[in-house]
């Protein structure tokens, strides 16, 4: 049996290690290629969503003088909690994850991260906040999904710059950063394709997660859709790992991001410093300026923006 083992940037504290990953027959969703003509490119985004994946599979987890064993999950996700007791550094750390499937072994290298000490850490939704997605409209999403490339894929105006920023906010040491985490209602499918255009355009090294993993080719017209409460389970516990971080919370009015920030501020009123909202139609939504009013009332800040030169100058003003 040829296996396919993709291991997800995971992330790590001073009590425990996260670790992340999908074990898939035969291949793991494609690499994406810069070069392709659009009609290759929508064949290589269709075949994301036409992955198998194994369940109960062996896996390994090798860290300095540590060994963990354990098995995947019925959709072939593992996710692994392993405490560590020994002094870790901040920064990104090397790993290997070993899958064995009745002899058949497939072992590979990935990372994480533990932050280093600092005030702030960003969590970002990732479709409209700044990657141009038109969530609202199913069928200009799937559409721009399927012909442009992630050369082709346009980030907001100024949106790099404001992340960027943001990712050196309250630092002195050019050699450190905050932490930064892309918590998405997207399908575990696409994280190749997330973590490429990040890359290509220069937005913050992070932390990707996602929603669970689709396997098969109609689950693809819904990606991205759903109930989207699984972000706020994925933001909470992202605020209870790191409680000495102050989080930056970033999103969008086109789905429920407001009011999961909102629930998350009335859990953790002293853990969130900042809320912005990217407006995505021309007007601004009563809806989501009540919720963003009620989470004033919390002494969290809170910015209802349209341009992300507005977002850059509400965090210098207020957080710089």
């Amino acid at each position: 049996m040829k296996l396919d083992l993709k291991i997800y940037r995971s992330y790590a504290n001073e009590r425990e290690i996260i670790v992340m990953g999908h074990l898939f027959k035969k291949h793991a969703p494609d690499i994406f290629q810069l070069d392709k003509r659009w009609y290759k490119h929508a064949w290589a985004v269709i075949r994301m969503f036409s992955i198998k994946t194994i369940a109960n599979a062996e896996v390994v987890f090798k860290f300095n003088n540590v060994q963990v064993v354990s098995k995947t999950l019925e959709d072939g996700h593992f996710r692994l909690t392993i405490p560590y007791r020994e002094e870790l550094k901040s920064g990104w750390h090397k790993f290997t994850v070993t899958a064995n499937v009745d002899g058949n072994i497939k072992e590979k290298k990935g990372e994480f991260v533990k932050p280093y000490p600092g005030e702030y850490g960003v969590i970002s939704d990732i479709d409209d906040t700044f990657l141009i997605s038109h969530s609202g409209n199913i069928f200009k999403k799937l559409y721009v999904m399927l012909t442009k490339n992630i050369n082709k894929r346009d980030v907001f105006d100024e949106a790099v710059d404001h992340y960027k920023f943001l990712n050196r906010l309250g630092r002195e040491d050019n050699s450190t950063n905050n932490a930064f985490f892309y918590v998405s209602s997207s399908e575990w499918n696409l994280y190749n394709f997330i973590s490429q255009f990040a890359k290509l355009n220069e937005l913050p090294k992070a932390v990707l997660n996602l929603k669970d993993i689709k396997t098969g080719i109609a689950d693809f017209l819904f990606s991205g859709g759903g109930d989207h409460r699984h972000k706020f389970y994925k933001i909470k516990h992202l605020v209870e790992f790191y409680p000495e971080l102050r989080f930056i919370l970033l999103g969008d009015d086109s789905q429920q991001d407001a009011a999961i920030y909102e629930d998350i501020v009335k859990i953790f009123p002293e853990n969130i410093s900042t809320v912005y909202i990217r407006q995505t139609k021309k007007q601004k939504k009563n809806k989501i300026n009540k919720i963003l009013k009620n989470i004033e009332t919390l002494d969290v800040k809170v910015c209802y923006f349209k341009n992300s030169k507005e977002a850059m100058l509400h965090t210098q003003e207020n957080l710089g």
